[in-house]
């Protein structure tokens, strides 16, 4: 099934985290610690209201302006869409607005992916990875894609229990994407 499908078939927590997880991974884009995005992930797993920690996360990761790492270009091109991420999440975790901003962290955060790989990616856009076509895929997109088949997956076969695995992929992803981030601005990507 294609990451697309799978988007459209998940429910309102599934949605909740995969935008979530996408935007978890892109946090070194933003300047933010592995733990920021800790609460809004508890309010998922008990389904409590997660507008306070979205304030809270929102506050932690400064402004606009300090996104991209200062290294031009490309990165300054990822930290805006990772911005972007942030700053489009909603407020309620209702079934519209949920499924619109999990669309859209899908496509950016693939983005930021394909913009930040040193390898090319054959695709002329993500939306052909996002239905699919995995002819020519550059290894730091398919990891990207690959983990977000997985967290909507864990969440449609599991449900709140899988939350947790949904979280230790996005940590993994995090941990490759603040490498990734470390070897550009150390000017060897």
């Amino acid at each position: 099934m294609s990451l697309v499908e799978l988007i459209a078939q998940a429910d309102e927590r599934g949605l909740a985290a995969s935008g979530l997880a996408c935007l978890d991974r892109c946090v070194p884009l933003l300047g933010g610690d592995d733990l920021v995005l800790r609460p809004l992930w508890a309010s998922l797993a008990d389904g409590s209201d997660w507008s306070a920690g979205l304030e809270k996360a929102r506050g932690s990761l400064g402004s606009g302006a300090e996104t991209g790492g200062g290294a031009g270009g490309q990165s300054d091109e990822a930290g805006t869409l990772a911005r972007r991420m942030l700053d489009a999440a909603p407020v309620s975790q209702e079934a519209a607005g949920v499924r619109l901003w999990a669309d859209a962290c899908s496509v950016a955060s693939l983005q930021i992916h394909r913009l930040l790989d040193p390898a090319e990616d054959a695709a002329p856009s993500v939306d052909t990875r996002r239905e699919g076509g995995t002819e020519g895929m550059s290894p730091l997109v398919a990891a990207e894609l690959r983990r977000q088949v997985t967290v909507l997956e864990l969440l449609a076969g599991h449900g709140a229990a899988g939350l947790r695995r949904a979280l230790d992929v996005s940590t993994e992803g995090r941990r490759v994407l603040r490498a990734v981030v470390s070897r550009r601005a150390r000017g060897l990507g």
